[in-house]
């Protein structure tokens, strides 16, 4: 059972940081192969994972994660612009300016940006991925986005650890 745990926090924190994975499928799975885990424990570890995961994106949009340098951009002005990179720019341009205004209110709100990050923690609307990073660039408190993180996260992970356990004992 520990190493399985152990797996379940790796997971968790690799699927934060780099969402190529599903935890909720690995969850799911992992729940039905081994029903002897306990839910409780299961949710708990998996949200410890991916609120640690969470947190690098949290400091690299907050500015106090230096990120590699293969990440940051690089102007080269002897180049003339093509149409397309034109194109592109102007879709950001837009992007950028709602997102300029959403961190603005932001600013003016904070309660609304932890109302926010916390239903997203447990919903996953809008976007987890989304609302960590707003909550960096807004500089949230960091011991709100974890806390508010981890209740979220928790009280999905374990709903969703339960399930399967709770759909069997109906159906048998």
């Amino acid at each position: 059972m520990l190493m399985w745990l152990g797996v379940s926090l790796g997971v968790a924190f690799g699927s934060a940081v780099l969402p190529l994975i599903s935890v909720e499928i690995f969850l799911v799975g992992l729940v039905t192969q081994e029903p002897g885990i306990p839910w409780l424990l299961l949710g708990a570890v998996i949200a410890v994972g991916q609120v640690a995961g969470k947190l690098v994106h949290y400091y690299a949009a907050r500015g106090s994660l230096r990120l590699p340098a293969f990440l940051h951009r690089t102007h080269k002005p002897d180049r003339a612009p093509s149409p397309r990179r034109e194109r592109w720019a102007m879709r950001t341009k837009r992007i950028r300016a709602w997102v300029g205004a959403l961190t603005e209110r932001c600013h003016r709100h904070p309660h609304w940006m932890l109302g926010t990050y916390g239903v997203s923690s447990l919903v996953g609307l809008p976007p987890y991925m989304a609302t960590t990073i707003l909550a960096g660039l807004v500089r949230m408190n960091v011991t709100a986005f974890v806390s508010a993180g981890l209740i979220g996260r928790f009280i999905r992970f374990s709903l969703l650890a339960a399930a399967p356990a709770a759909c069997a004992g109906w159906w048998l």
